[in-house]
């Protein structure tokens, strides 16, 4: 029986379910494989002898750069995919609690489910990353779904405050942060061999391995069983190989956080076009205090000190700013598109996935072999043999998903956690 007093559910945001499609689309499409095909001198030089080979070779450049991780500071559209997640964790909180209150939820029954969700978060994060080559459980909290679980609950704690405990909260996570990473001696790690620092000066104490989440991660991983190859329990042996951490969860819960007060923005009475020119005018204060504290960046300027590197492997409080502006901008973008002009039509490939997320994250996780492995055995086991044999096979898995992920969408099936 319906709830006389009940409020009725917030509308379904669009364009945050095509902003979520877009993202999961880049993040299980492994780049086409473009970032090593473009590096591939002999693709790079098939247009030699035209007048557009700079052009060509331009191109080229860019694609590997932007289809791949940087090896530390800086970013590649690749590293915005992360945050995006994140951020819209956050955005949607508000939309998807305002429904289960309008469906009668008390605040005690939706703590349990937040609770409830961020252990089944943390657990098929776990999950996941044991797939590939291990033996025994692997217990890493670096992937994305692991990183939500841990900050969730926080950040839900927060939905219903004012805006300024939420900013004073970002503040002090973000600089507490950077004290722990300033306060460290990278003295106190002895690096694997062959490495060479990033940085120097103040801004080494941000250098892959040997700053302080990394120092940290020797203490938290031990608190769990690690393994060797041949199934002995040892003591948990050397960083993380690209330098991703456990403790990047606590200024994830700022990204997120940021998240939530854009959803709650977007779910106000502001008129639209004020909505996305606020959107535009946060993404640029973000970013131009994310190059303050990072003015190495501005290459043109042959600024060499840095007070917080953009580092996304370690979520620094640059970075979170840095990240958040570009997620903000993005959005913007959708949102404008979609809710504000209406042309809806065009995003509903994007929209069949947002609307099942986690379930396109763990087909990309796990089916990928089994796609191509398919596909061979139907089709030809020479259908990926040409030059660009591993972009057309990217390009089949994803579509493979898609489809799954269309026939969810038409049989009205949504994996929710």
């Amino acid at each position: 029986m319906a709830n006389p007093g009940a409020k009725p559910p917030p509308a379904r945001l669009t364009s945050l379910d095509a902003y979520r499609g877009f993202v999961m689309l880049a993040m299980a499409s492994s780049g086409l494989g473009l970032s090593k095909a473009c590096a591939n001198t002999e693709v790079i030089g098939y247009f030699d002898d035209k007048p557009y080979a700079a052009a060509w070779h331009w191109l080229c450049s860019q694609l590997a750069f932007h289809t791949n991780h940087v090896e530390w500071g800086g970013c590649a559209f690749w590293d915005l995919i992360q945050p995006s997640f994140m951020f819209m964790v956050g955005v949607a909180l508000p939309f998807s609690f305002a429904s289960r209150e309008a469906q009668g939820q008390g605040h005690f029954a939706q703590f349990l489910h937040v609770l409830k969700r961020s252990a089944i978060l943390i657990l098929l994060g776990i999950f996941l990353a044991s797939n590939w080559d291990h033996q025994h459980t692997n217990f890493v909290f670096t992937n994305v779904l692991t990183q939500i679980g841990l900050g969730y609950p926080v950040v839900w704690l927060l939905l219903n405050r004012g805006m300024g405990l939420q900013v004073c909260l970002a503040l002090v996570l973000l600089a507490g942060y950077w004290y722990a990473f300033f306060h460290h001696d990278p003295g106190l790690v002895v690096p694997p061999e062959g490495f060479v620092p990033q940085y120097d000066g103040l801004a080494a104490h941000w250098n892959k391995f040997t700053n302080w989440a990394a120092f940290e991660d020797r203490t938290i991983l031990n608190w769990f069983p690690q393994y060797d190859a041949k199934g002995n329990r040892i003591p948990f042996p050397e960083p993380n190989a690209g330098g991703y951490t456990t403790l990047n969860f606590v200024p994830s819960i700022v990204t997120m956080l940021f998240g939530l007060m854009t959803g709650k923005f977007l779910r106000s009475s502001a008129a639209p076009g004020k909505k996305t020119g606020r959107l535009i005018g946060a993404g640029v204060l973000c970013l131009v205090i994310a190059l303050a504290l990072d003015p190495q960046r501005l290459w043109w300027l042959k600024i060499e000190w840095s007070i917080c590197p953009i580092v996304k492997r370690i979520w620094t409080p640059s970075w979170v700013l840095f990240g958040t502006a570009w997620t903000l901008w993005m959005l913007a973008a959708f949102y404008w598109i979609i809710d504000v002009k209406g042309w809806k039509a065009w995003a509903f490939p994007l929209k069949v996935v947002g609307m099942n997320s986690i379930a396109m994250y763990c087909m990309a996780q796990l089916l990928k072999p089994w796609i191509t492995k398919s596909l061979k055995i139907h089709i030809s086991q020479d259908l990926f043999a040409s030059d660009f044999g591993k972009v057309g096979e990217f390009a089949a898995q994803l579509f493979v998903m898609w489809l799954i992920c269309l026939w969810l969408y038409r049989q009205k099936l949504f994996i929710k956690i």
